[in-house]
């Protein structure tokens, strides 16, 4: 909404004609009426006349406090499409800035401006669009102290971009600091900043943690898709989910260990006497092996904790506990290779 359209509003929330208004202020009445149709402005020194006449704060008058809906906001971008699609980027950018000064408070449509602009600059040969870094990188700036998160964020990225696009590496390892530490894409911005400043190992390191918390991650939520299925009785898609585990822990190089336990539930569930043991004695036989993923190539450059030899053997034995309960494994007595195995 322009200045003009909050004129005509609360001129008629007031019950006022133009010609009325006009004899209050001293003006005349085609100055209100080019005012509310946006064919010119008032003067400054009546802006606060204008706001006691109608009853409201300058902040409104002025739209210090108004925002746009999201249908607003997105029709206001598909202007800003089409002006570039039919227009100089100049004459685009010239028109879009306006729109901006009408909305100063809107910080949704002020990133999304600045966005398209940036954009624009990347896919297409704009004739000295240098000459726009300044003015694009104040909003994104000026958007970094937004009360939304989601809008600081993504300023903060769009920073982050900018200067490792003009090669300003240690300006774009600023803006990370507005990323949390337990947020994936700082470090992942981290690793290509320190890749492209030559400091490999660093880099190679923060690739190697950032895979290993995708592992975890990933299987998590491939575990909680597993317990729906089990929820809903879908075997099928459980049985799917486990050998997606299985195939998740072999492409992330993280041991036998890993690969085969996911599928002891199951077959216990569903009293696989063969398919049970002989997960069983491929977790016994490599408990040694549990933490191999530290010697693995895809890891090379991380730390990991050292593991000593009690608590392997603490953790063998408590398998081998877990392996003798009755009321999980009773249907497994009787079985040659599960007596030799629990004897242990």
């Amino acid at each position: 909404m322009s200045i003009g359209k909050v004129i005509r509003k609360y001129r008629k929330i007031r019950n006022l004609t133009q010609e009325e208004m006009a004899r209050r202020l001293g003006v005349t009445a085609p100055a209100v009426n080019k005012w509310e149709n946006e064919n010119s402005y008032p003067d400054i020194t009546l802006l606060a006349p204008i706001a006691r006449l109608l009853d409201i704060s300058l902040d409104t008058l002025l739209l210090f406090h108004e925002d746009l809906t999201f249908e607003e906001i997105k029709e206001i971008i598909g202007q800003v499409d089409l002006k570039l699609k039919e227009k100089s980027y100049d004459e685009a950018f010239q028109w879009a800035k306006k729109k901006m000064e009408q909305y100063p408070n809107c910080e949704q449509l002020i990133l999304s401006i600045a966005v398209i602009f940036d954009a624009q600059r990347i896919i297409q040969e704009i004739p000295n669009q240098e000459e726009y870094d300044e003015y694009l990188s104040s909003l994104y700036t000026r958007l970094l102290n937004s009360g939304d998160e989601s809008i600081r964020m993504r300023a903060a990225d769009s920073l982050v971009g900018f200067y490792m696009r003009k090669k300003e590496y240690q300006e774009a390892e600023k803006y990370l600091e507005y990323f949390s530490i337990q947020n994936p894409e700082r470090k992942r911005k981290q690793a290509q900043i320190y890749a492209e400043t030559g400091r490999v190992q660093e880099a190679y390191k923060a690739y190697e943690e950032l895979l290993f918390w995708d592992y975890q991650r990933a299987n998590m939520e491939l575990q909680g898709i597993y317990m729906l299925a089990l929820q809903d009785n879908d075997r099928e898609k459980a049985h799917s989910i486990v050998a997606k585990q299985e195939e998740l822990a072999r492409c992330f190089e993280m041991g036998k260990y890993h690969e085969v336990s996911w599928g002891l539930e199951l077959a216990t569930l569903e009293k696989d006497v063969d398919r049970t043991i002989t997960i069983m004695e491929t977790m016994l036989s490599n408990v040694e092996g549990i933490r191999n993923f530290k010697k693995a190539p895809l890891y090379e450059h991380m730390e990991f904790k050292e593991i000593g030899e009690d608590f392997l053997a603490e953790m063998r034995e408590k398998l081998l506990n877990c392996f003798r309960d009755e009321d999980s494994y009773g249907f497994l007595k009787g079985n040659k290779r599960w007596e030799e195995l629990v004897r242990q």
